[in-house]
């Protein structure tokens, strides 16, 4: 089972920088909003994941995996939109 979660960890890597390359950069900032909603699901997961390790006891190790995850995540999260804000500040006019 764990190989399958490795094998699907690594595919999704290697995609996503295939995708990512191939992105024109006039599309970088509007695709970056739509990635910060994205990142919320993936800090939903690392909780849900968390939880479902704290309650099965899985082992310490999985506990303090699921936490980096959720502050890997969260940091995610708020940096990114913390970003498309001050780029969306740039196109306001002054005045």
């Amino acid at each position: 089972m764990e190989w399958i979660l490795v094998a699907v960890f690594l595919v999704s890597t290697i995609l996503g920088y295939i995708l990512i390359n191939n992105v024109p950069s006039l599309l970088h900032t509007p695709l970056m909003s739509g990635m910060n909603a994205l990142s919320g699901i993936t800090l939903i997961g690392a909780l849900i994941a968390t939880a479902i390790s704290l309650k099965d006891a899985h082992g310490v190790l999985a506990s303090i995996l699921g936490g980096i995850a959720i502050i890997v995540a969260t940091i995610n999260v708020f940096g990114g939109f913390g970003v498309t804000d001050r780029m969306l500040k740039m196109f306001k006019k002054k005045g």
